[in-house]
């Protein structure tokens, strides 16, 4: 069990507009790829540390550019992103775990914030 405390408000959300329909692992992914693609306002900037088989690799400043594809979100919540100043058919997919985001809107931040505090309570798809 996580040590996170438990956010009301949050699961609510999570239960009634996110999981609302949610009968087994595609819907849930589903359900917060949908969530996540309506209320993310791109582009917005972070920093990616990207962790990998070897460690986690020194941080890019990166421009979080869309959601990656539905087939690619069927197992973690993915995102199209750029190094900053670099050229726009760089483009790589980053899990939003491995992101810290620099700016965004409130909207965007509420629902980064679900995402985070899902994982963080260990739940799964």
């Amino acid at each position: 069990m996580s040590d996170v405390e438990t956010n009301e408000t949050r699961e609510e959300r999570i239960k009634n507009e996110i999981l609302v329909d949610a009968e087994d692992k595609e819907d849930r992914a589903m359900g917060w790829y949908y969530y996540l693609d309506d209320c993310l306002n791109f582009p917005f900037n972070a920093k990616w540390a990207k962790k990998g088989r070897k460690g986690t690799a020194p941080e890019k400043d990166v421009e979080v550019l869309a959601m990656a594809t539905e087939e690619e979100c069927l197992r973690d919540m993915l995102v199209e992103v750029v190094e900053v100043g670099g050229k726009d058919e760089d483009v790589d997919i980053a899990r939003l775990t491995d992101l810290k985001v620099l700016d965004a809107d409130e909207d965007t931040q509420e629902a980064l914030d679900d995402w985070y505090y899902w994982v963080a309570k260990g739940y799964k798809f």
